[in-house]
C-alpha cells in the first residue's frame, strides 16, 4: 500500500493573523454514521488541536473557535449537559496540560459564563490565567453570541459614563477586546449564514464555507480556505491603486 503524502502547510503573511471558525456538522457527521449526536461533538472536539497546532505552524496569531452559541441553550437538555461535560474534560485533560506543556499559547474566553456551573465556570478562569501573554492566543466563544456581546459593550460604555458612545468605546468592551478582527473565517457543514458569530469584528473578514463537516475538517480543507483567501483583494470599502483612477 502506497504511503500517503504529507501535506505540506503554506506560511501566512501580515494580510492572515487571525482565524475564526464557526465548527458545525458534528451532528450531521454523527447521523451519518447512525451515532448518537454526542459522537458526533465527541469527534469534533478531538481535532481541535490538530487544526490549532496546523495554524499556529502556519504563522497565524488568533484562532477564535464558536464552540457554544447563546441559541444552543434551546437544544435538548441532555445534549447541553453533554456538551457541558465534554469542555470541562477538555479542557482538564486536553488544554491544561497542553498549555503547561508547550507555553507558547493561551486560551481566553468569549461571552456570558455567569450562567455556568460554578464548576465549568472556575475551571474556564483557571484556564485562562495559566497563561496570559503568549505569541497564540485561542479564543474560545462559549454562551457567545454577537448581538449579546454589543449590547454588553454599550452597557458597559454607559457604566463608564460615555456620551456619545463612539465605536471605540464599544470596541474596548467587547469580548475580544485586545485581540485583532479575524480576516477570515470560516464555516464548516456547508450553511451560507454568519450565525450570530462575530458580527461586530467580522464586518470586513472573508468567508469560506466548506460542505466538509467539522470532525472531517483537514490539512487539505485548511490550505483550501488559504488558497480562497489569497485569491481577494480585500478592499475594505476602497479601490485598488491601479483602480484609482478609474471613476466607472
Amino acid at each position: 500500500m502506497a504511503r500517503k503524502t504529507e501535506i505540506t502547510l503554506p506560511r501566512v503573511d501580515d494580510r492572515l493573523r487571525s482565524v475564526g471558525i464557526i465548527m458545525d456538522g458534528n451532528g450531521r457527521w454523527a447521523k451519518k454514521r447512525l451515532l448518537p449526536r454526542s459522537a458526533g461533538h465527541i469527534a469534533g472536539a478531538k481535532i481541535v488541536e490538530r487544526v490549532l497546532e496546523d495554524f499556529k505552524a502556519m504563522g497565524v496569531h488568533h484562532i477564535t473557535l464558536y464552540a457554544f452559541s447563546t441559541e444552543n441553550w434551546k437544544r435538548p437538555k441532555e445534549e447541553v449537559d453533554g456538551l457541558m461535560a465534554l469542555l470541562y474534560k477538555y479542557l482538564d485533560e486536553v488544554v491544561a496540560p497542553k498549555i503547561l506543556r508547550d507555553g507558547d499559547f493561551s486560551v481566553r474566553f468569549l461571552g456570558d459564563k455567569s450562567v455556568l456551573s460554578e464548576k465549568l465556570r472556575n475551571k474556564c478562569i483557571e484556564i485562562e490565567n495559566m497563561l496570559t501573554d503568549a505569541p497564540f492566543v485561542c479564543n474560545i466563544a462559549f454562551n457567545y453570541g454577537g448581538r449579546d456581546e454589543i449590547v454588553h459593550a454599550v452597557n458597559e460604555a454607559l457604566k463608564e459614563g460615555c456620551s456619545p458612545i463612539t465605536e471605540e468605546d464599544i470596541r474596548r468592551h467587547l469580548y475580544t477586546a485586545g485581540s485583532p478582527d479575524p480576516d477570515l473565517i470560516i464555516r464548516t457543514g456547508g450553511d451560507f449564514r454568519v450565525s450570530n458569530f462575530l458580527i461586530w469584528q467580522g464586518a470586513y473578514s472573508e468567508y469560506y464555507v466548506t460542505e466538509t463537516l467539522w470532525p472531517d475538517f483537514d490539512r487539505e480543507e485548511i490550505i483550501k480556505a488559504y488558497d480562497a483567501f489569497y485569491s481577494r483583494k480585500r478592499r475594505f470599502g476602497g479601490l485598488d491603486p491601479e483602480d484609482s483612477g478609474n471613476q466607472n
